[in-house]
């Protein structure tokens, strides 16, 4: 494969430490974590670890005792969390792709902040990111299987044979379900309806549902007993080991884990209630997807620092229902929501389902890039070599045809120059054989021109003056003024000048 790829610091990688954002955690692995391994058996390069928010807990991307991580395209701005390093590894063009990890929407809200792909194929799953979709895909292929080592995997096969297959019906939220937050909350909410108008130009029908699911089940994740799940993991060396070792604002979240409240029978009415959830949002994204924004804004550093839990918290408002509802997800860009802030949705689907939400994904960029092709107006370089240079007289009929200067550049050396005797006097180009050394390479300047003016514009050129194709000195053939020979016998022959303007200059034309 070849491909340089970078490694959430909470995946092993063989005989480089792993700290999970926790120096005192530190442990240096004997052997590469299973996803690693696969990835180097196909020929991928590991370029090294990347930084996190400590244990994977955050969505900001500020909390690690290394430093900050900061946005990739606005510094101050958060990168998100808590693959924030490995985000900003791939947006800053470090590596072709990395690895995160995704319990609450770590592999999707940095690629949303980023102007990233992020794949969470299944539940709990290693996270993918790329700039490209294909790329994403291609990996996931590569290293997606059963880790026999691992009591929780399932071998779900990627359905490479239904590539063509979209989902019978989009879900979107009911707008009172949808609230944006942060300095920019009017862009955001803007890019969403921009986002949601695109959606309807699919041609695929759409379904507006209740959020409160949604919501009950993402409160589950920090707010109920699996948190306790986590604290299970690390009660150990958080009380034992290391006194002290991480952050104050992490610890407080890990340690409300030790919660009284949650108590086995609590944990099994949890879970009972949960797989009601489940079930009713497995049978309605059975053959649908449902999109909503990867997070419905971003927070300054600076922000976050003063209100570190509440700004956390809002970035996982669209994420944290995921893993629980065991639903796969992939997060992708749409149109930024100004100047260097990208906006991002999220498309979910039952955990079998990653063909539909891939598909989909597909048809929705492909859209967005017809979309701007179309909006971007299509243009043609001409080329003048007279009275339409810059300073001439008829410098004005470019302009007002919307043309702007490109720069100056010489033709083919097979091109012969002519004072043409009309009135006013302008130049003639003409082309020689190219074997017949009768010819020089003429000073010109190119513009560019809206397609859409170019006709008005031609239509202008007066006789013996014709539009045809210049060739120029690098080989490339440009629309530009050229002569019908005819017209040239009464004409005198200014080639050794080589310009015009050098010819206007020493002349009262």
């Amino acid at each position: 494969m070849g491909y340089t790829f970078a490694i959430k610091d909470d995946i092993d990688l063989i005989n480089i430490p792993t700290t999970a954002g926790c120096p005192k955690y530190i442990y240096t692995p004997n052997e590469n974590a299973t996803v690693v391994q696969r990835l180097i058996q196909a020929g991928a390069i590991p370029l090294g670890k990347t930084s996190l928010d400590p244990f994977a807990t955050g969505f900001v991307g500020t909390r690690s005792p290394y430093g900050e991580t900061h946005s990739a395209l606005k510094p101050e701005l958060i990168s998100g969390g808590s693959s924030s390093g490995s985000a900003v590894t791939v947006a800053r063009g470090h590596a072709v792709f990395s690895l995160g990890t995704d319990t609450a929407g770590s592999g999707r809200v940095p690629a949303g902040l980023n102007r990233l792909i992020g794949l969470k194929p299944s539940f709990d799953c290693v996270t993918l990111f790329t700039h490209e979709l294909d790329n994403a895909i291609l990996i996931d292929t590569i290293v997606r299987g059963i880790d026999k080592t691992d009591p929780w995997s399932r071998d779900i096969p990627r359905q490479l044979s239904s590539i063509s297959i979209l989902p019978d019906k989009i879900c979107l939220i009911s707008d009172p379900s949808i609230e944006f937050f942060g300095p920019y909350t009017t862009e955001y909410q803007l890019a969403w309806q921009k986002t949601i108008k695109r959606i309807q130009h699919l041609n695929i029908p759409i379904e507006y549902i209740d959020g409160h699911d949604l919501a009950e089940a993402a409160s589950m994740l920090y707010g109920g007993p699996w948190i306790a799940e986590r604290w299970s993991d690390l009660d150990e060396f958080v009380n034992h080991q290391q006194p002290n070792a991480i952050f104050p604002v992490t610890e407080n979240v890990l340690r409300s884990g030790t919660n009284r409240n949650y108590t086995a029978s609590f944990l099994f009415k949890t879970i009972h209630q949960l797989q009601k959830l489940k079930c009713r949002r497995h049978k309605q994204l059975e053959h649908a997807v449902l999109i909503m924004p990867t997070s419905g804004g971003t927070w300054t550093r600076e922000q976050v620092r003063q209100n570190p839990i509440q700004t956390n918290n809002d970035m996982g408002r669209y994420t944290n229902h995921c893993n629980l509802l065991d639903l796969c997800a992939i997060a992708i860009s749409s149109d930024d929501a100004t100047d260097d802030v990208p906006f991002g949705i999220t498309l979910f689907s039952k955990y079998n389902n990653e063909h539909l939400i891939s598909n989909l994904a597909n048809l929705f960029l492909k859209y967005q890039t017809m979309t701007k092709k179309t909006q971007q107006e299509i243009t043609t370089f001409v080329v003048v070599c007279g009275l339409h240079m810059r300073g001439l007289s008829l410098e004005k009929q470019m302009l007002e045809h919307r043309s702007k200067f490109i720069r100056e550049d010489e033709t083919a050396p097979y091109y012969k120059l002519y004072q043409l005797s009309t009135i006013p006097s302008k130049p003639g180009l003409v082309r020689t054989a190219e074997n017949s050394n009768e010819g020089t390479s003429i000073k010109v300047e190119v513009w560019e021109m809206p397609l859409s003016s170019f006709g008005a514009f031609t239509a202008q050129i007066p006789s013996p003056l014709s539009i045809g194709k210049i060739i120029l000195k690098d080989g490339s053939q440009i629309p530009g003024c050229v002569c019908e020979s005819y017209a040239i016998h009464n004409a005198v022959d200014i080639t050794p000048l080589r310009s015009w303007r050098a010819f206007v200059k020493d002349n009262v034309v």
